[in-house]
């Protein structure tokens, strides 16, 4: 019965005009236009609009309790799927911060329900669509509850689901999830049909309207109350019912919201952290001009914020159970802030939080052991199997040398092709973060390995001195220790401490050992020993400010290119090469000089003879003197033929 204008919250040109006809405009109202009309296809009977909704490129309308969507990019109408029941309400949110994937899924979810049916019994539907199916959407314990249905909303600052339940004149917010499932928001008084809105933004904070009532709540239904409203600066009323006034329509974006009674009265009010009252405006006029020229200035406000689960108030494990993509906003504001020509705007922020299981790393492997034909993938597929020495690997992954040689089997189904790596140049593999089969960036967040067989021959490029820690660094042995037999997959974002945090007390007591941390703000690699083979890698994220989930995975490289270790240290290999160069000049020098002596010329009459009776023997049978000569073998085989 009274005309209502409703704007997309993203696009300021982009609107509906409600009343005996509808009007849209994608222009601001700047150009003449048509009554907007529905298909001829579509239409059934008189079309009544009982609501209506932005969903990013959609625009949802109930007509005749029936949902339909127009797409106003591609001009397209088609009605909305899966709705079995009447329905007489939407419900949805838009977010207006950026393109990220959690901002633009917030369009999508939408709630389609019946306003003023008996909870217990009524239909409720939700789509993740942006509207264009549906399916029915059923509260836990629903059939117990008492009273009517005043509405269903996601509530995407606290990742809830809120029920607005009537019961008697009273009204509260039942939500579904942890930990505000377990209370019902506070009662508050009900009169009327109250209308919902959400404003922008994702703060929590909602506006529920009637002709003679406003009530907001900046904590998504928690608390409500009523607005209060200043005719002047000496006459104020604690509501708009106390004030006698009757509400034509409410509007609101991010900061501030707007009523028009219809005593043709305009009211102005500012959705502050602490501000929650309504001035009469009076001869007003708001436009937007550019930059101011007159010397106001601008000002930047920098916040650092620290959770609660890294001040030691939460459980460290606490956003890791939320094992979905959530979200949450931050709002800035100047405390006790009056209403003037020049407003300084709250600040919001949007915060990811929770973790989202459809999100899994993978190690780049562009050149692979199989790609260069070191290994044949056909062998990896058929049970492969190869050795470790039992001094290269250690079970405990404390650095023990084992006491006998290690079978394992290639879980080539799992790995794939080993990634190739040259044994002799330092290494640091490329991480990439996928979502849902889609690539989404290389991560450059602290990581840590662990070649999951207990192989120790590798280390790494950097020191803790080197790396410039100024605290004592966490290392694989302090994790395995501390963590038990489990201790060796426990190292991830919970119990990760930076060396580099300035908050981090340990005294850098040794300063020399490897810094086993890879990633961040060091240029750390690894370095591996002489020894050709695979290892297989044990990968986790640690980085706390990441992501919220526990992100690994197990990979393989294959490194190549080292030499066989010699038999001997080549210490000794050395010494005995120089003795026998020496022991040549020695005898190249004295042979000829004790050739000259008594002794000497015996012993080379001896060996003169020794001679001539090989060379005689030679001629009758078979040569077996070391000193016969191939001439006197080539004689013995002519005479015996």
């Amino acid at each position: 019965m009274t005309t209502r204008l409703i704007r997309h919250p993203c696009q300021e040109n982009i609107a509906l005009y409600l009343g005996r006809q509808l009007f849209f405009t994608r222009n601001n109202f700047e150009s003449s236009l048509l009554p907007f009309s529905i298909p001829t296809i579509l239409q059934v009977g008189v079309p009544e609009v009982t609501h209506a909704h932005f969903a990013g490129p959609l625009l949802l309308l109930v007509v005749n309790q029936k949902v339909y969507f127009y797409d106003y990019e591609a001009e397209f109408w088609a009605p909305s799927r899966g709705i079995k029941h009447p329905v007489s309400h939407l419900s949805g949110d838009n977010c207006c911060y950026g393109e990220h994937f959690l901002c633009l899924d917030i369009s999508s979810f939408i709630f389609a329900y019946l306003y003023g049916d008996a909870i217990a019994q009524t239909k409720i539907y939700f789509s993740d669509n942006q509207g264009r199916t549906f399916q029915k959407y059923l509260q836990k314990g629903q059939e117990e509850l008492v009273g009517s249905l005043g509405g269903i909303f996601y509530f995407h600052s606290l990742s809830q689901i809120g029920l607005l339940l009537i019961n008697q004149g009273r009204a509260q917010f039942l939500y579904t999830d942890y930990p505000l499932n377990h209370s019902l928001g506070l009662p508050f008084n009900y009169s009327g049909s109250l209308e919902v809105i959400v404003a922008p933004g994702q703060k929590g904070i909602l506006l529920l309207w009637f002709e003679k009532n406003l009530l907001i709540s900046k904590n998504v239904g928690q608390l409500v109350d009523s607005v209060p409203v200043k005719e002047s600066q000496s006459v104020s009323h604690s509501s708009i019912l106390e004030a006698n006034l009757t509400i034509h329509s409410v509007a609101a974006n991010e900061n501030e919201m707007a009523v028009l009674t219809r005593e043709n009265k305009l009211y102005y009010g500012s959705l502050g952290i602490l501000t929650n009252f309504l001035i009469k405006v009076r001869k007003a006029v708001i436009y937007e001009n550019g930059y101011s020229y007159d010397g106001n200035i601008e000002y930047r406000l920098n916040i650092s914020l620290r959770q609660q689960q890294h001040g030691g108030r939460a459980d460290p494990s606490f956003t890791s159970r939320i094992q979905k993509p959530t979200m949450s906003t931050v709002t800035v504001d100047i405390a006790n802030k009056e209403i003037s020509c020049v407003d300084l705007k709250p600040l919001t922020a949007i915060i990811s939080i929770g973790c989202d299981i459809d999100k899994k790393i993978v190690v780049r492997n562009e050149i692979s052991a199989c790609n260069k034909g070191i290994l044949d993938p056909v062998t990896l597929q058929n049970n492969y199997s190869y050795v470790i020495e039992k001094d290269a690997y250690a079970l405990d992954f404390l650095g023990q040398k084992s006491t006998e040689d290690l079978v394992v089997r290639y879980p080539y189904k799992k790995l794939g092709c080993p990634l190739l790596v040259y044994y002799d140049i330092p290494w640091k593999p490329v991480v990439e973060l996928w979502r849902d089969g889609s690539f989404q960036e290389v991560i450059h967040a602290e990581y840590v390995l662990l070649e999951v067989n207990g192989l120790f021959t590798y280390t790494y490029s950097l020191t803790a001195r080197t790396a410039l820690c100024t605290s004592q660094p966490q290392n694989w042995s302090s994790i395995v220790k501390a963590g038990g037999h489990m201790g060796s997959y426990t190292w991830n974002r919970e119990n990760y401490v930076s060396c580099h945090d300035p908050n981090n007390r340990v005294p850098l007591e040794w300063p020399d050992v490897p810094y086993h941390i890879l990633g961040g703000p060091t240029d750390n690699k690894v370095t591996f020993n002489q020894r050709n083979g695979i290892y297989v890698f044990f990968i986790s994220i640690v980085d706390p400010y990441y992501s919220y989930c526990h992100l690994e995975n197990t990979f393989s490289v294959y490194v190549y290119g080292a030499f066989p270790l010699p038999l001997f240290p080549p210490e000794i290999t050395i010494l005995l090469l120089m003795l026998a160069i020496l022991l040549s000049v020695w005898l190249a020098y004295m042979i000829p000089k004790v050739l000259h002596t008594e002794w000497g010329r015996r012993v080379w009459g001896l060996w003169a003879h020794l001679g001539r009776s090989c060379a005689r023997s030679c001629g009758h049978v078979p040569c077996k003197c070391c000193a016969c000569t191939e001439e006197a073998q080539t004689h013995l085989k002519i005479k015996n033929v």
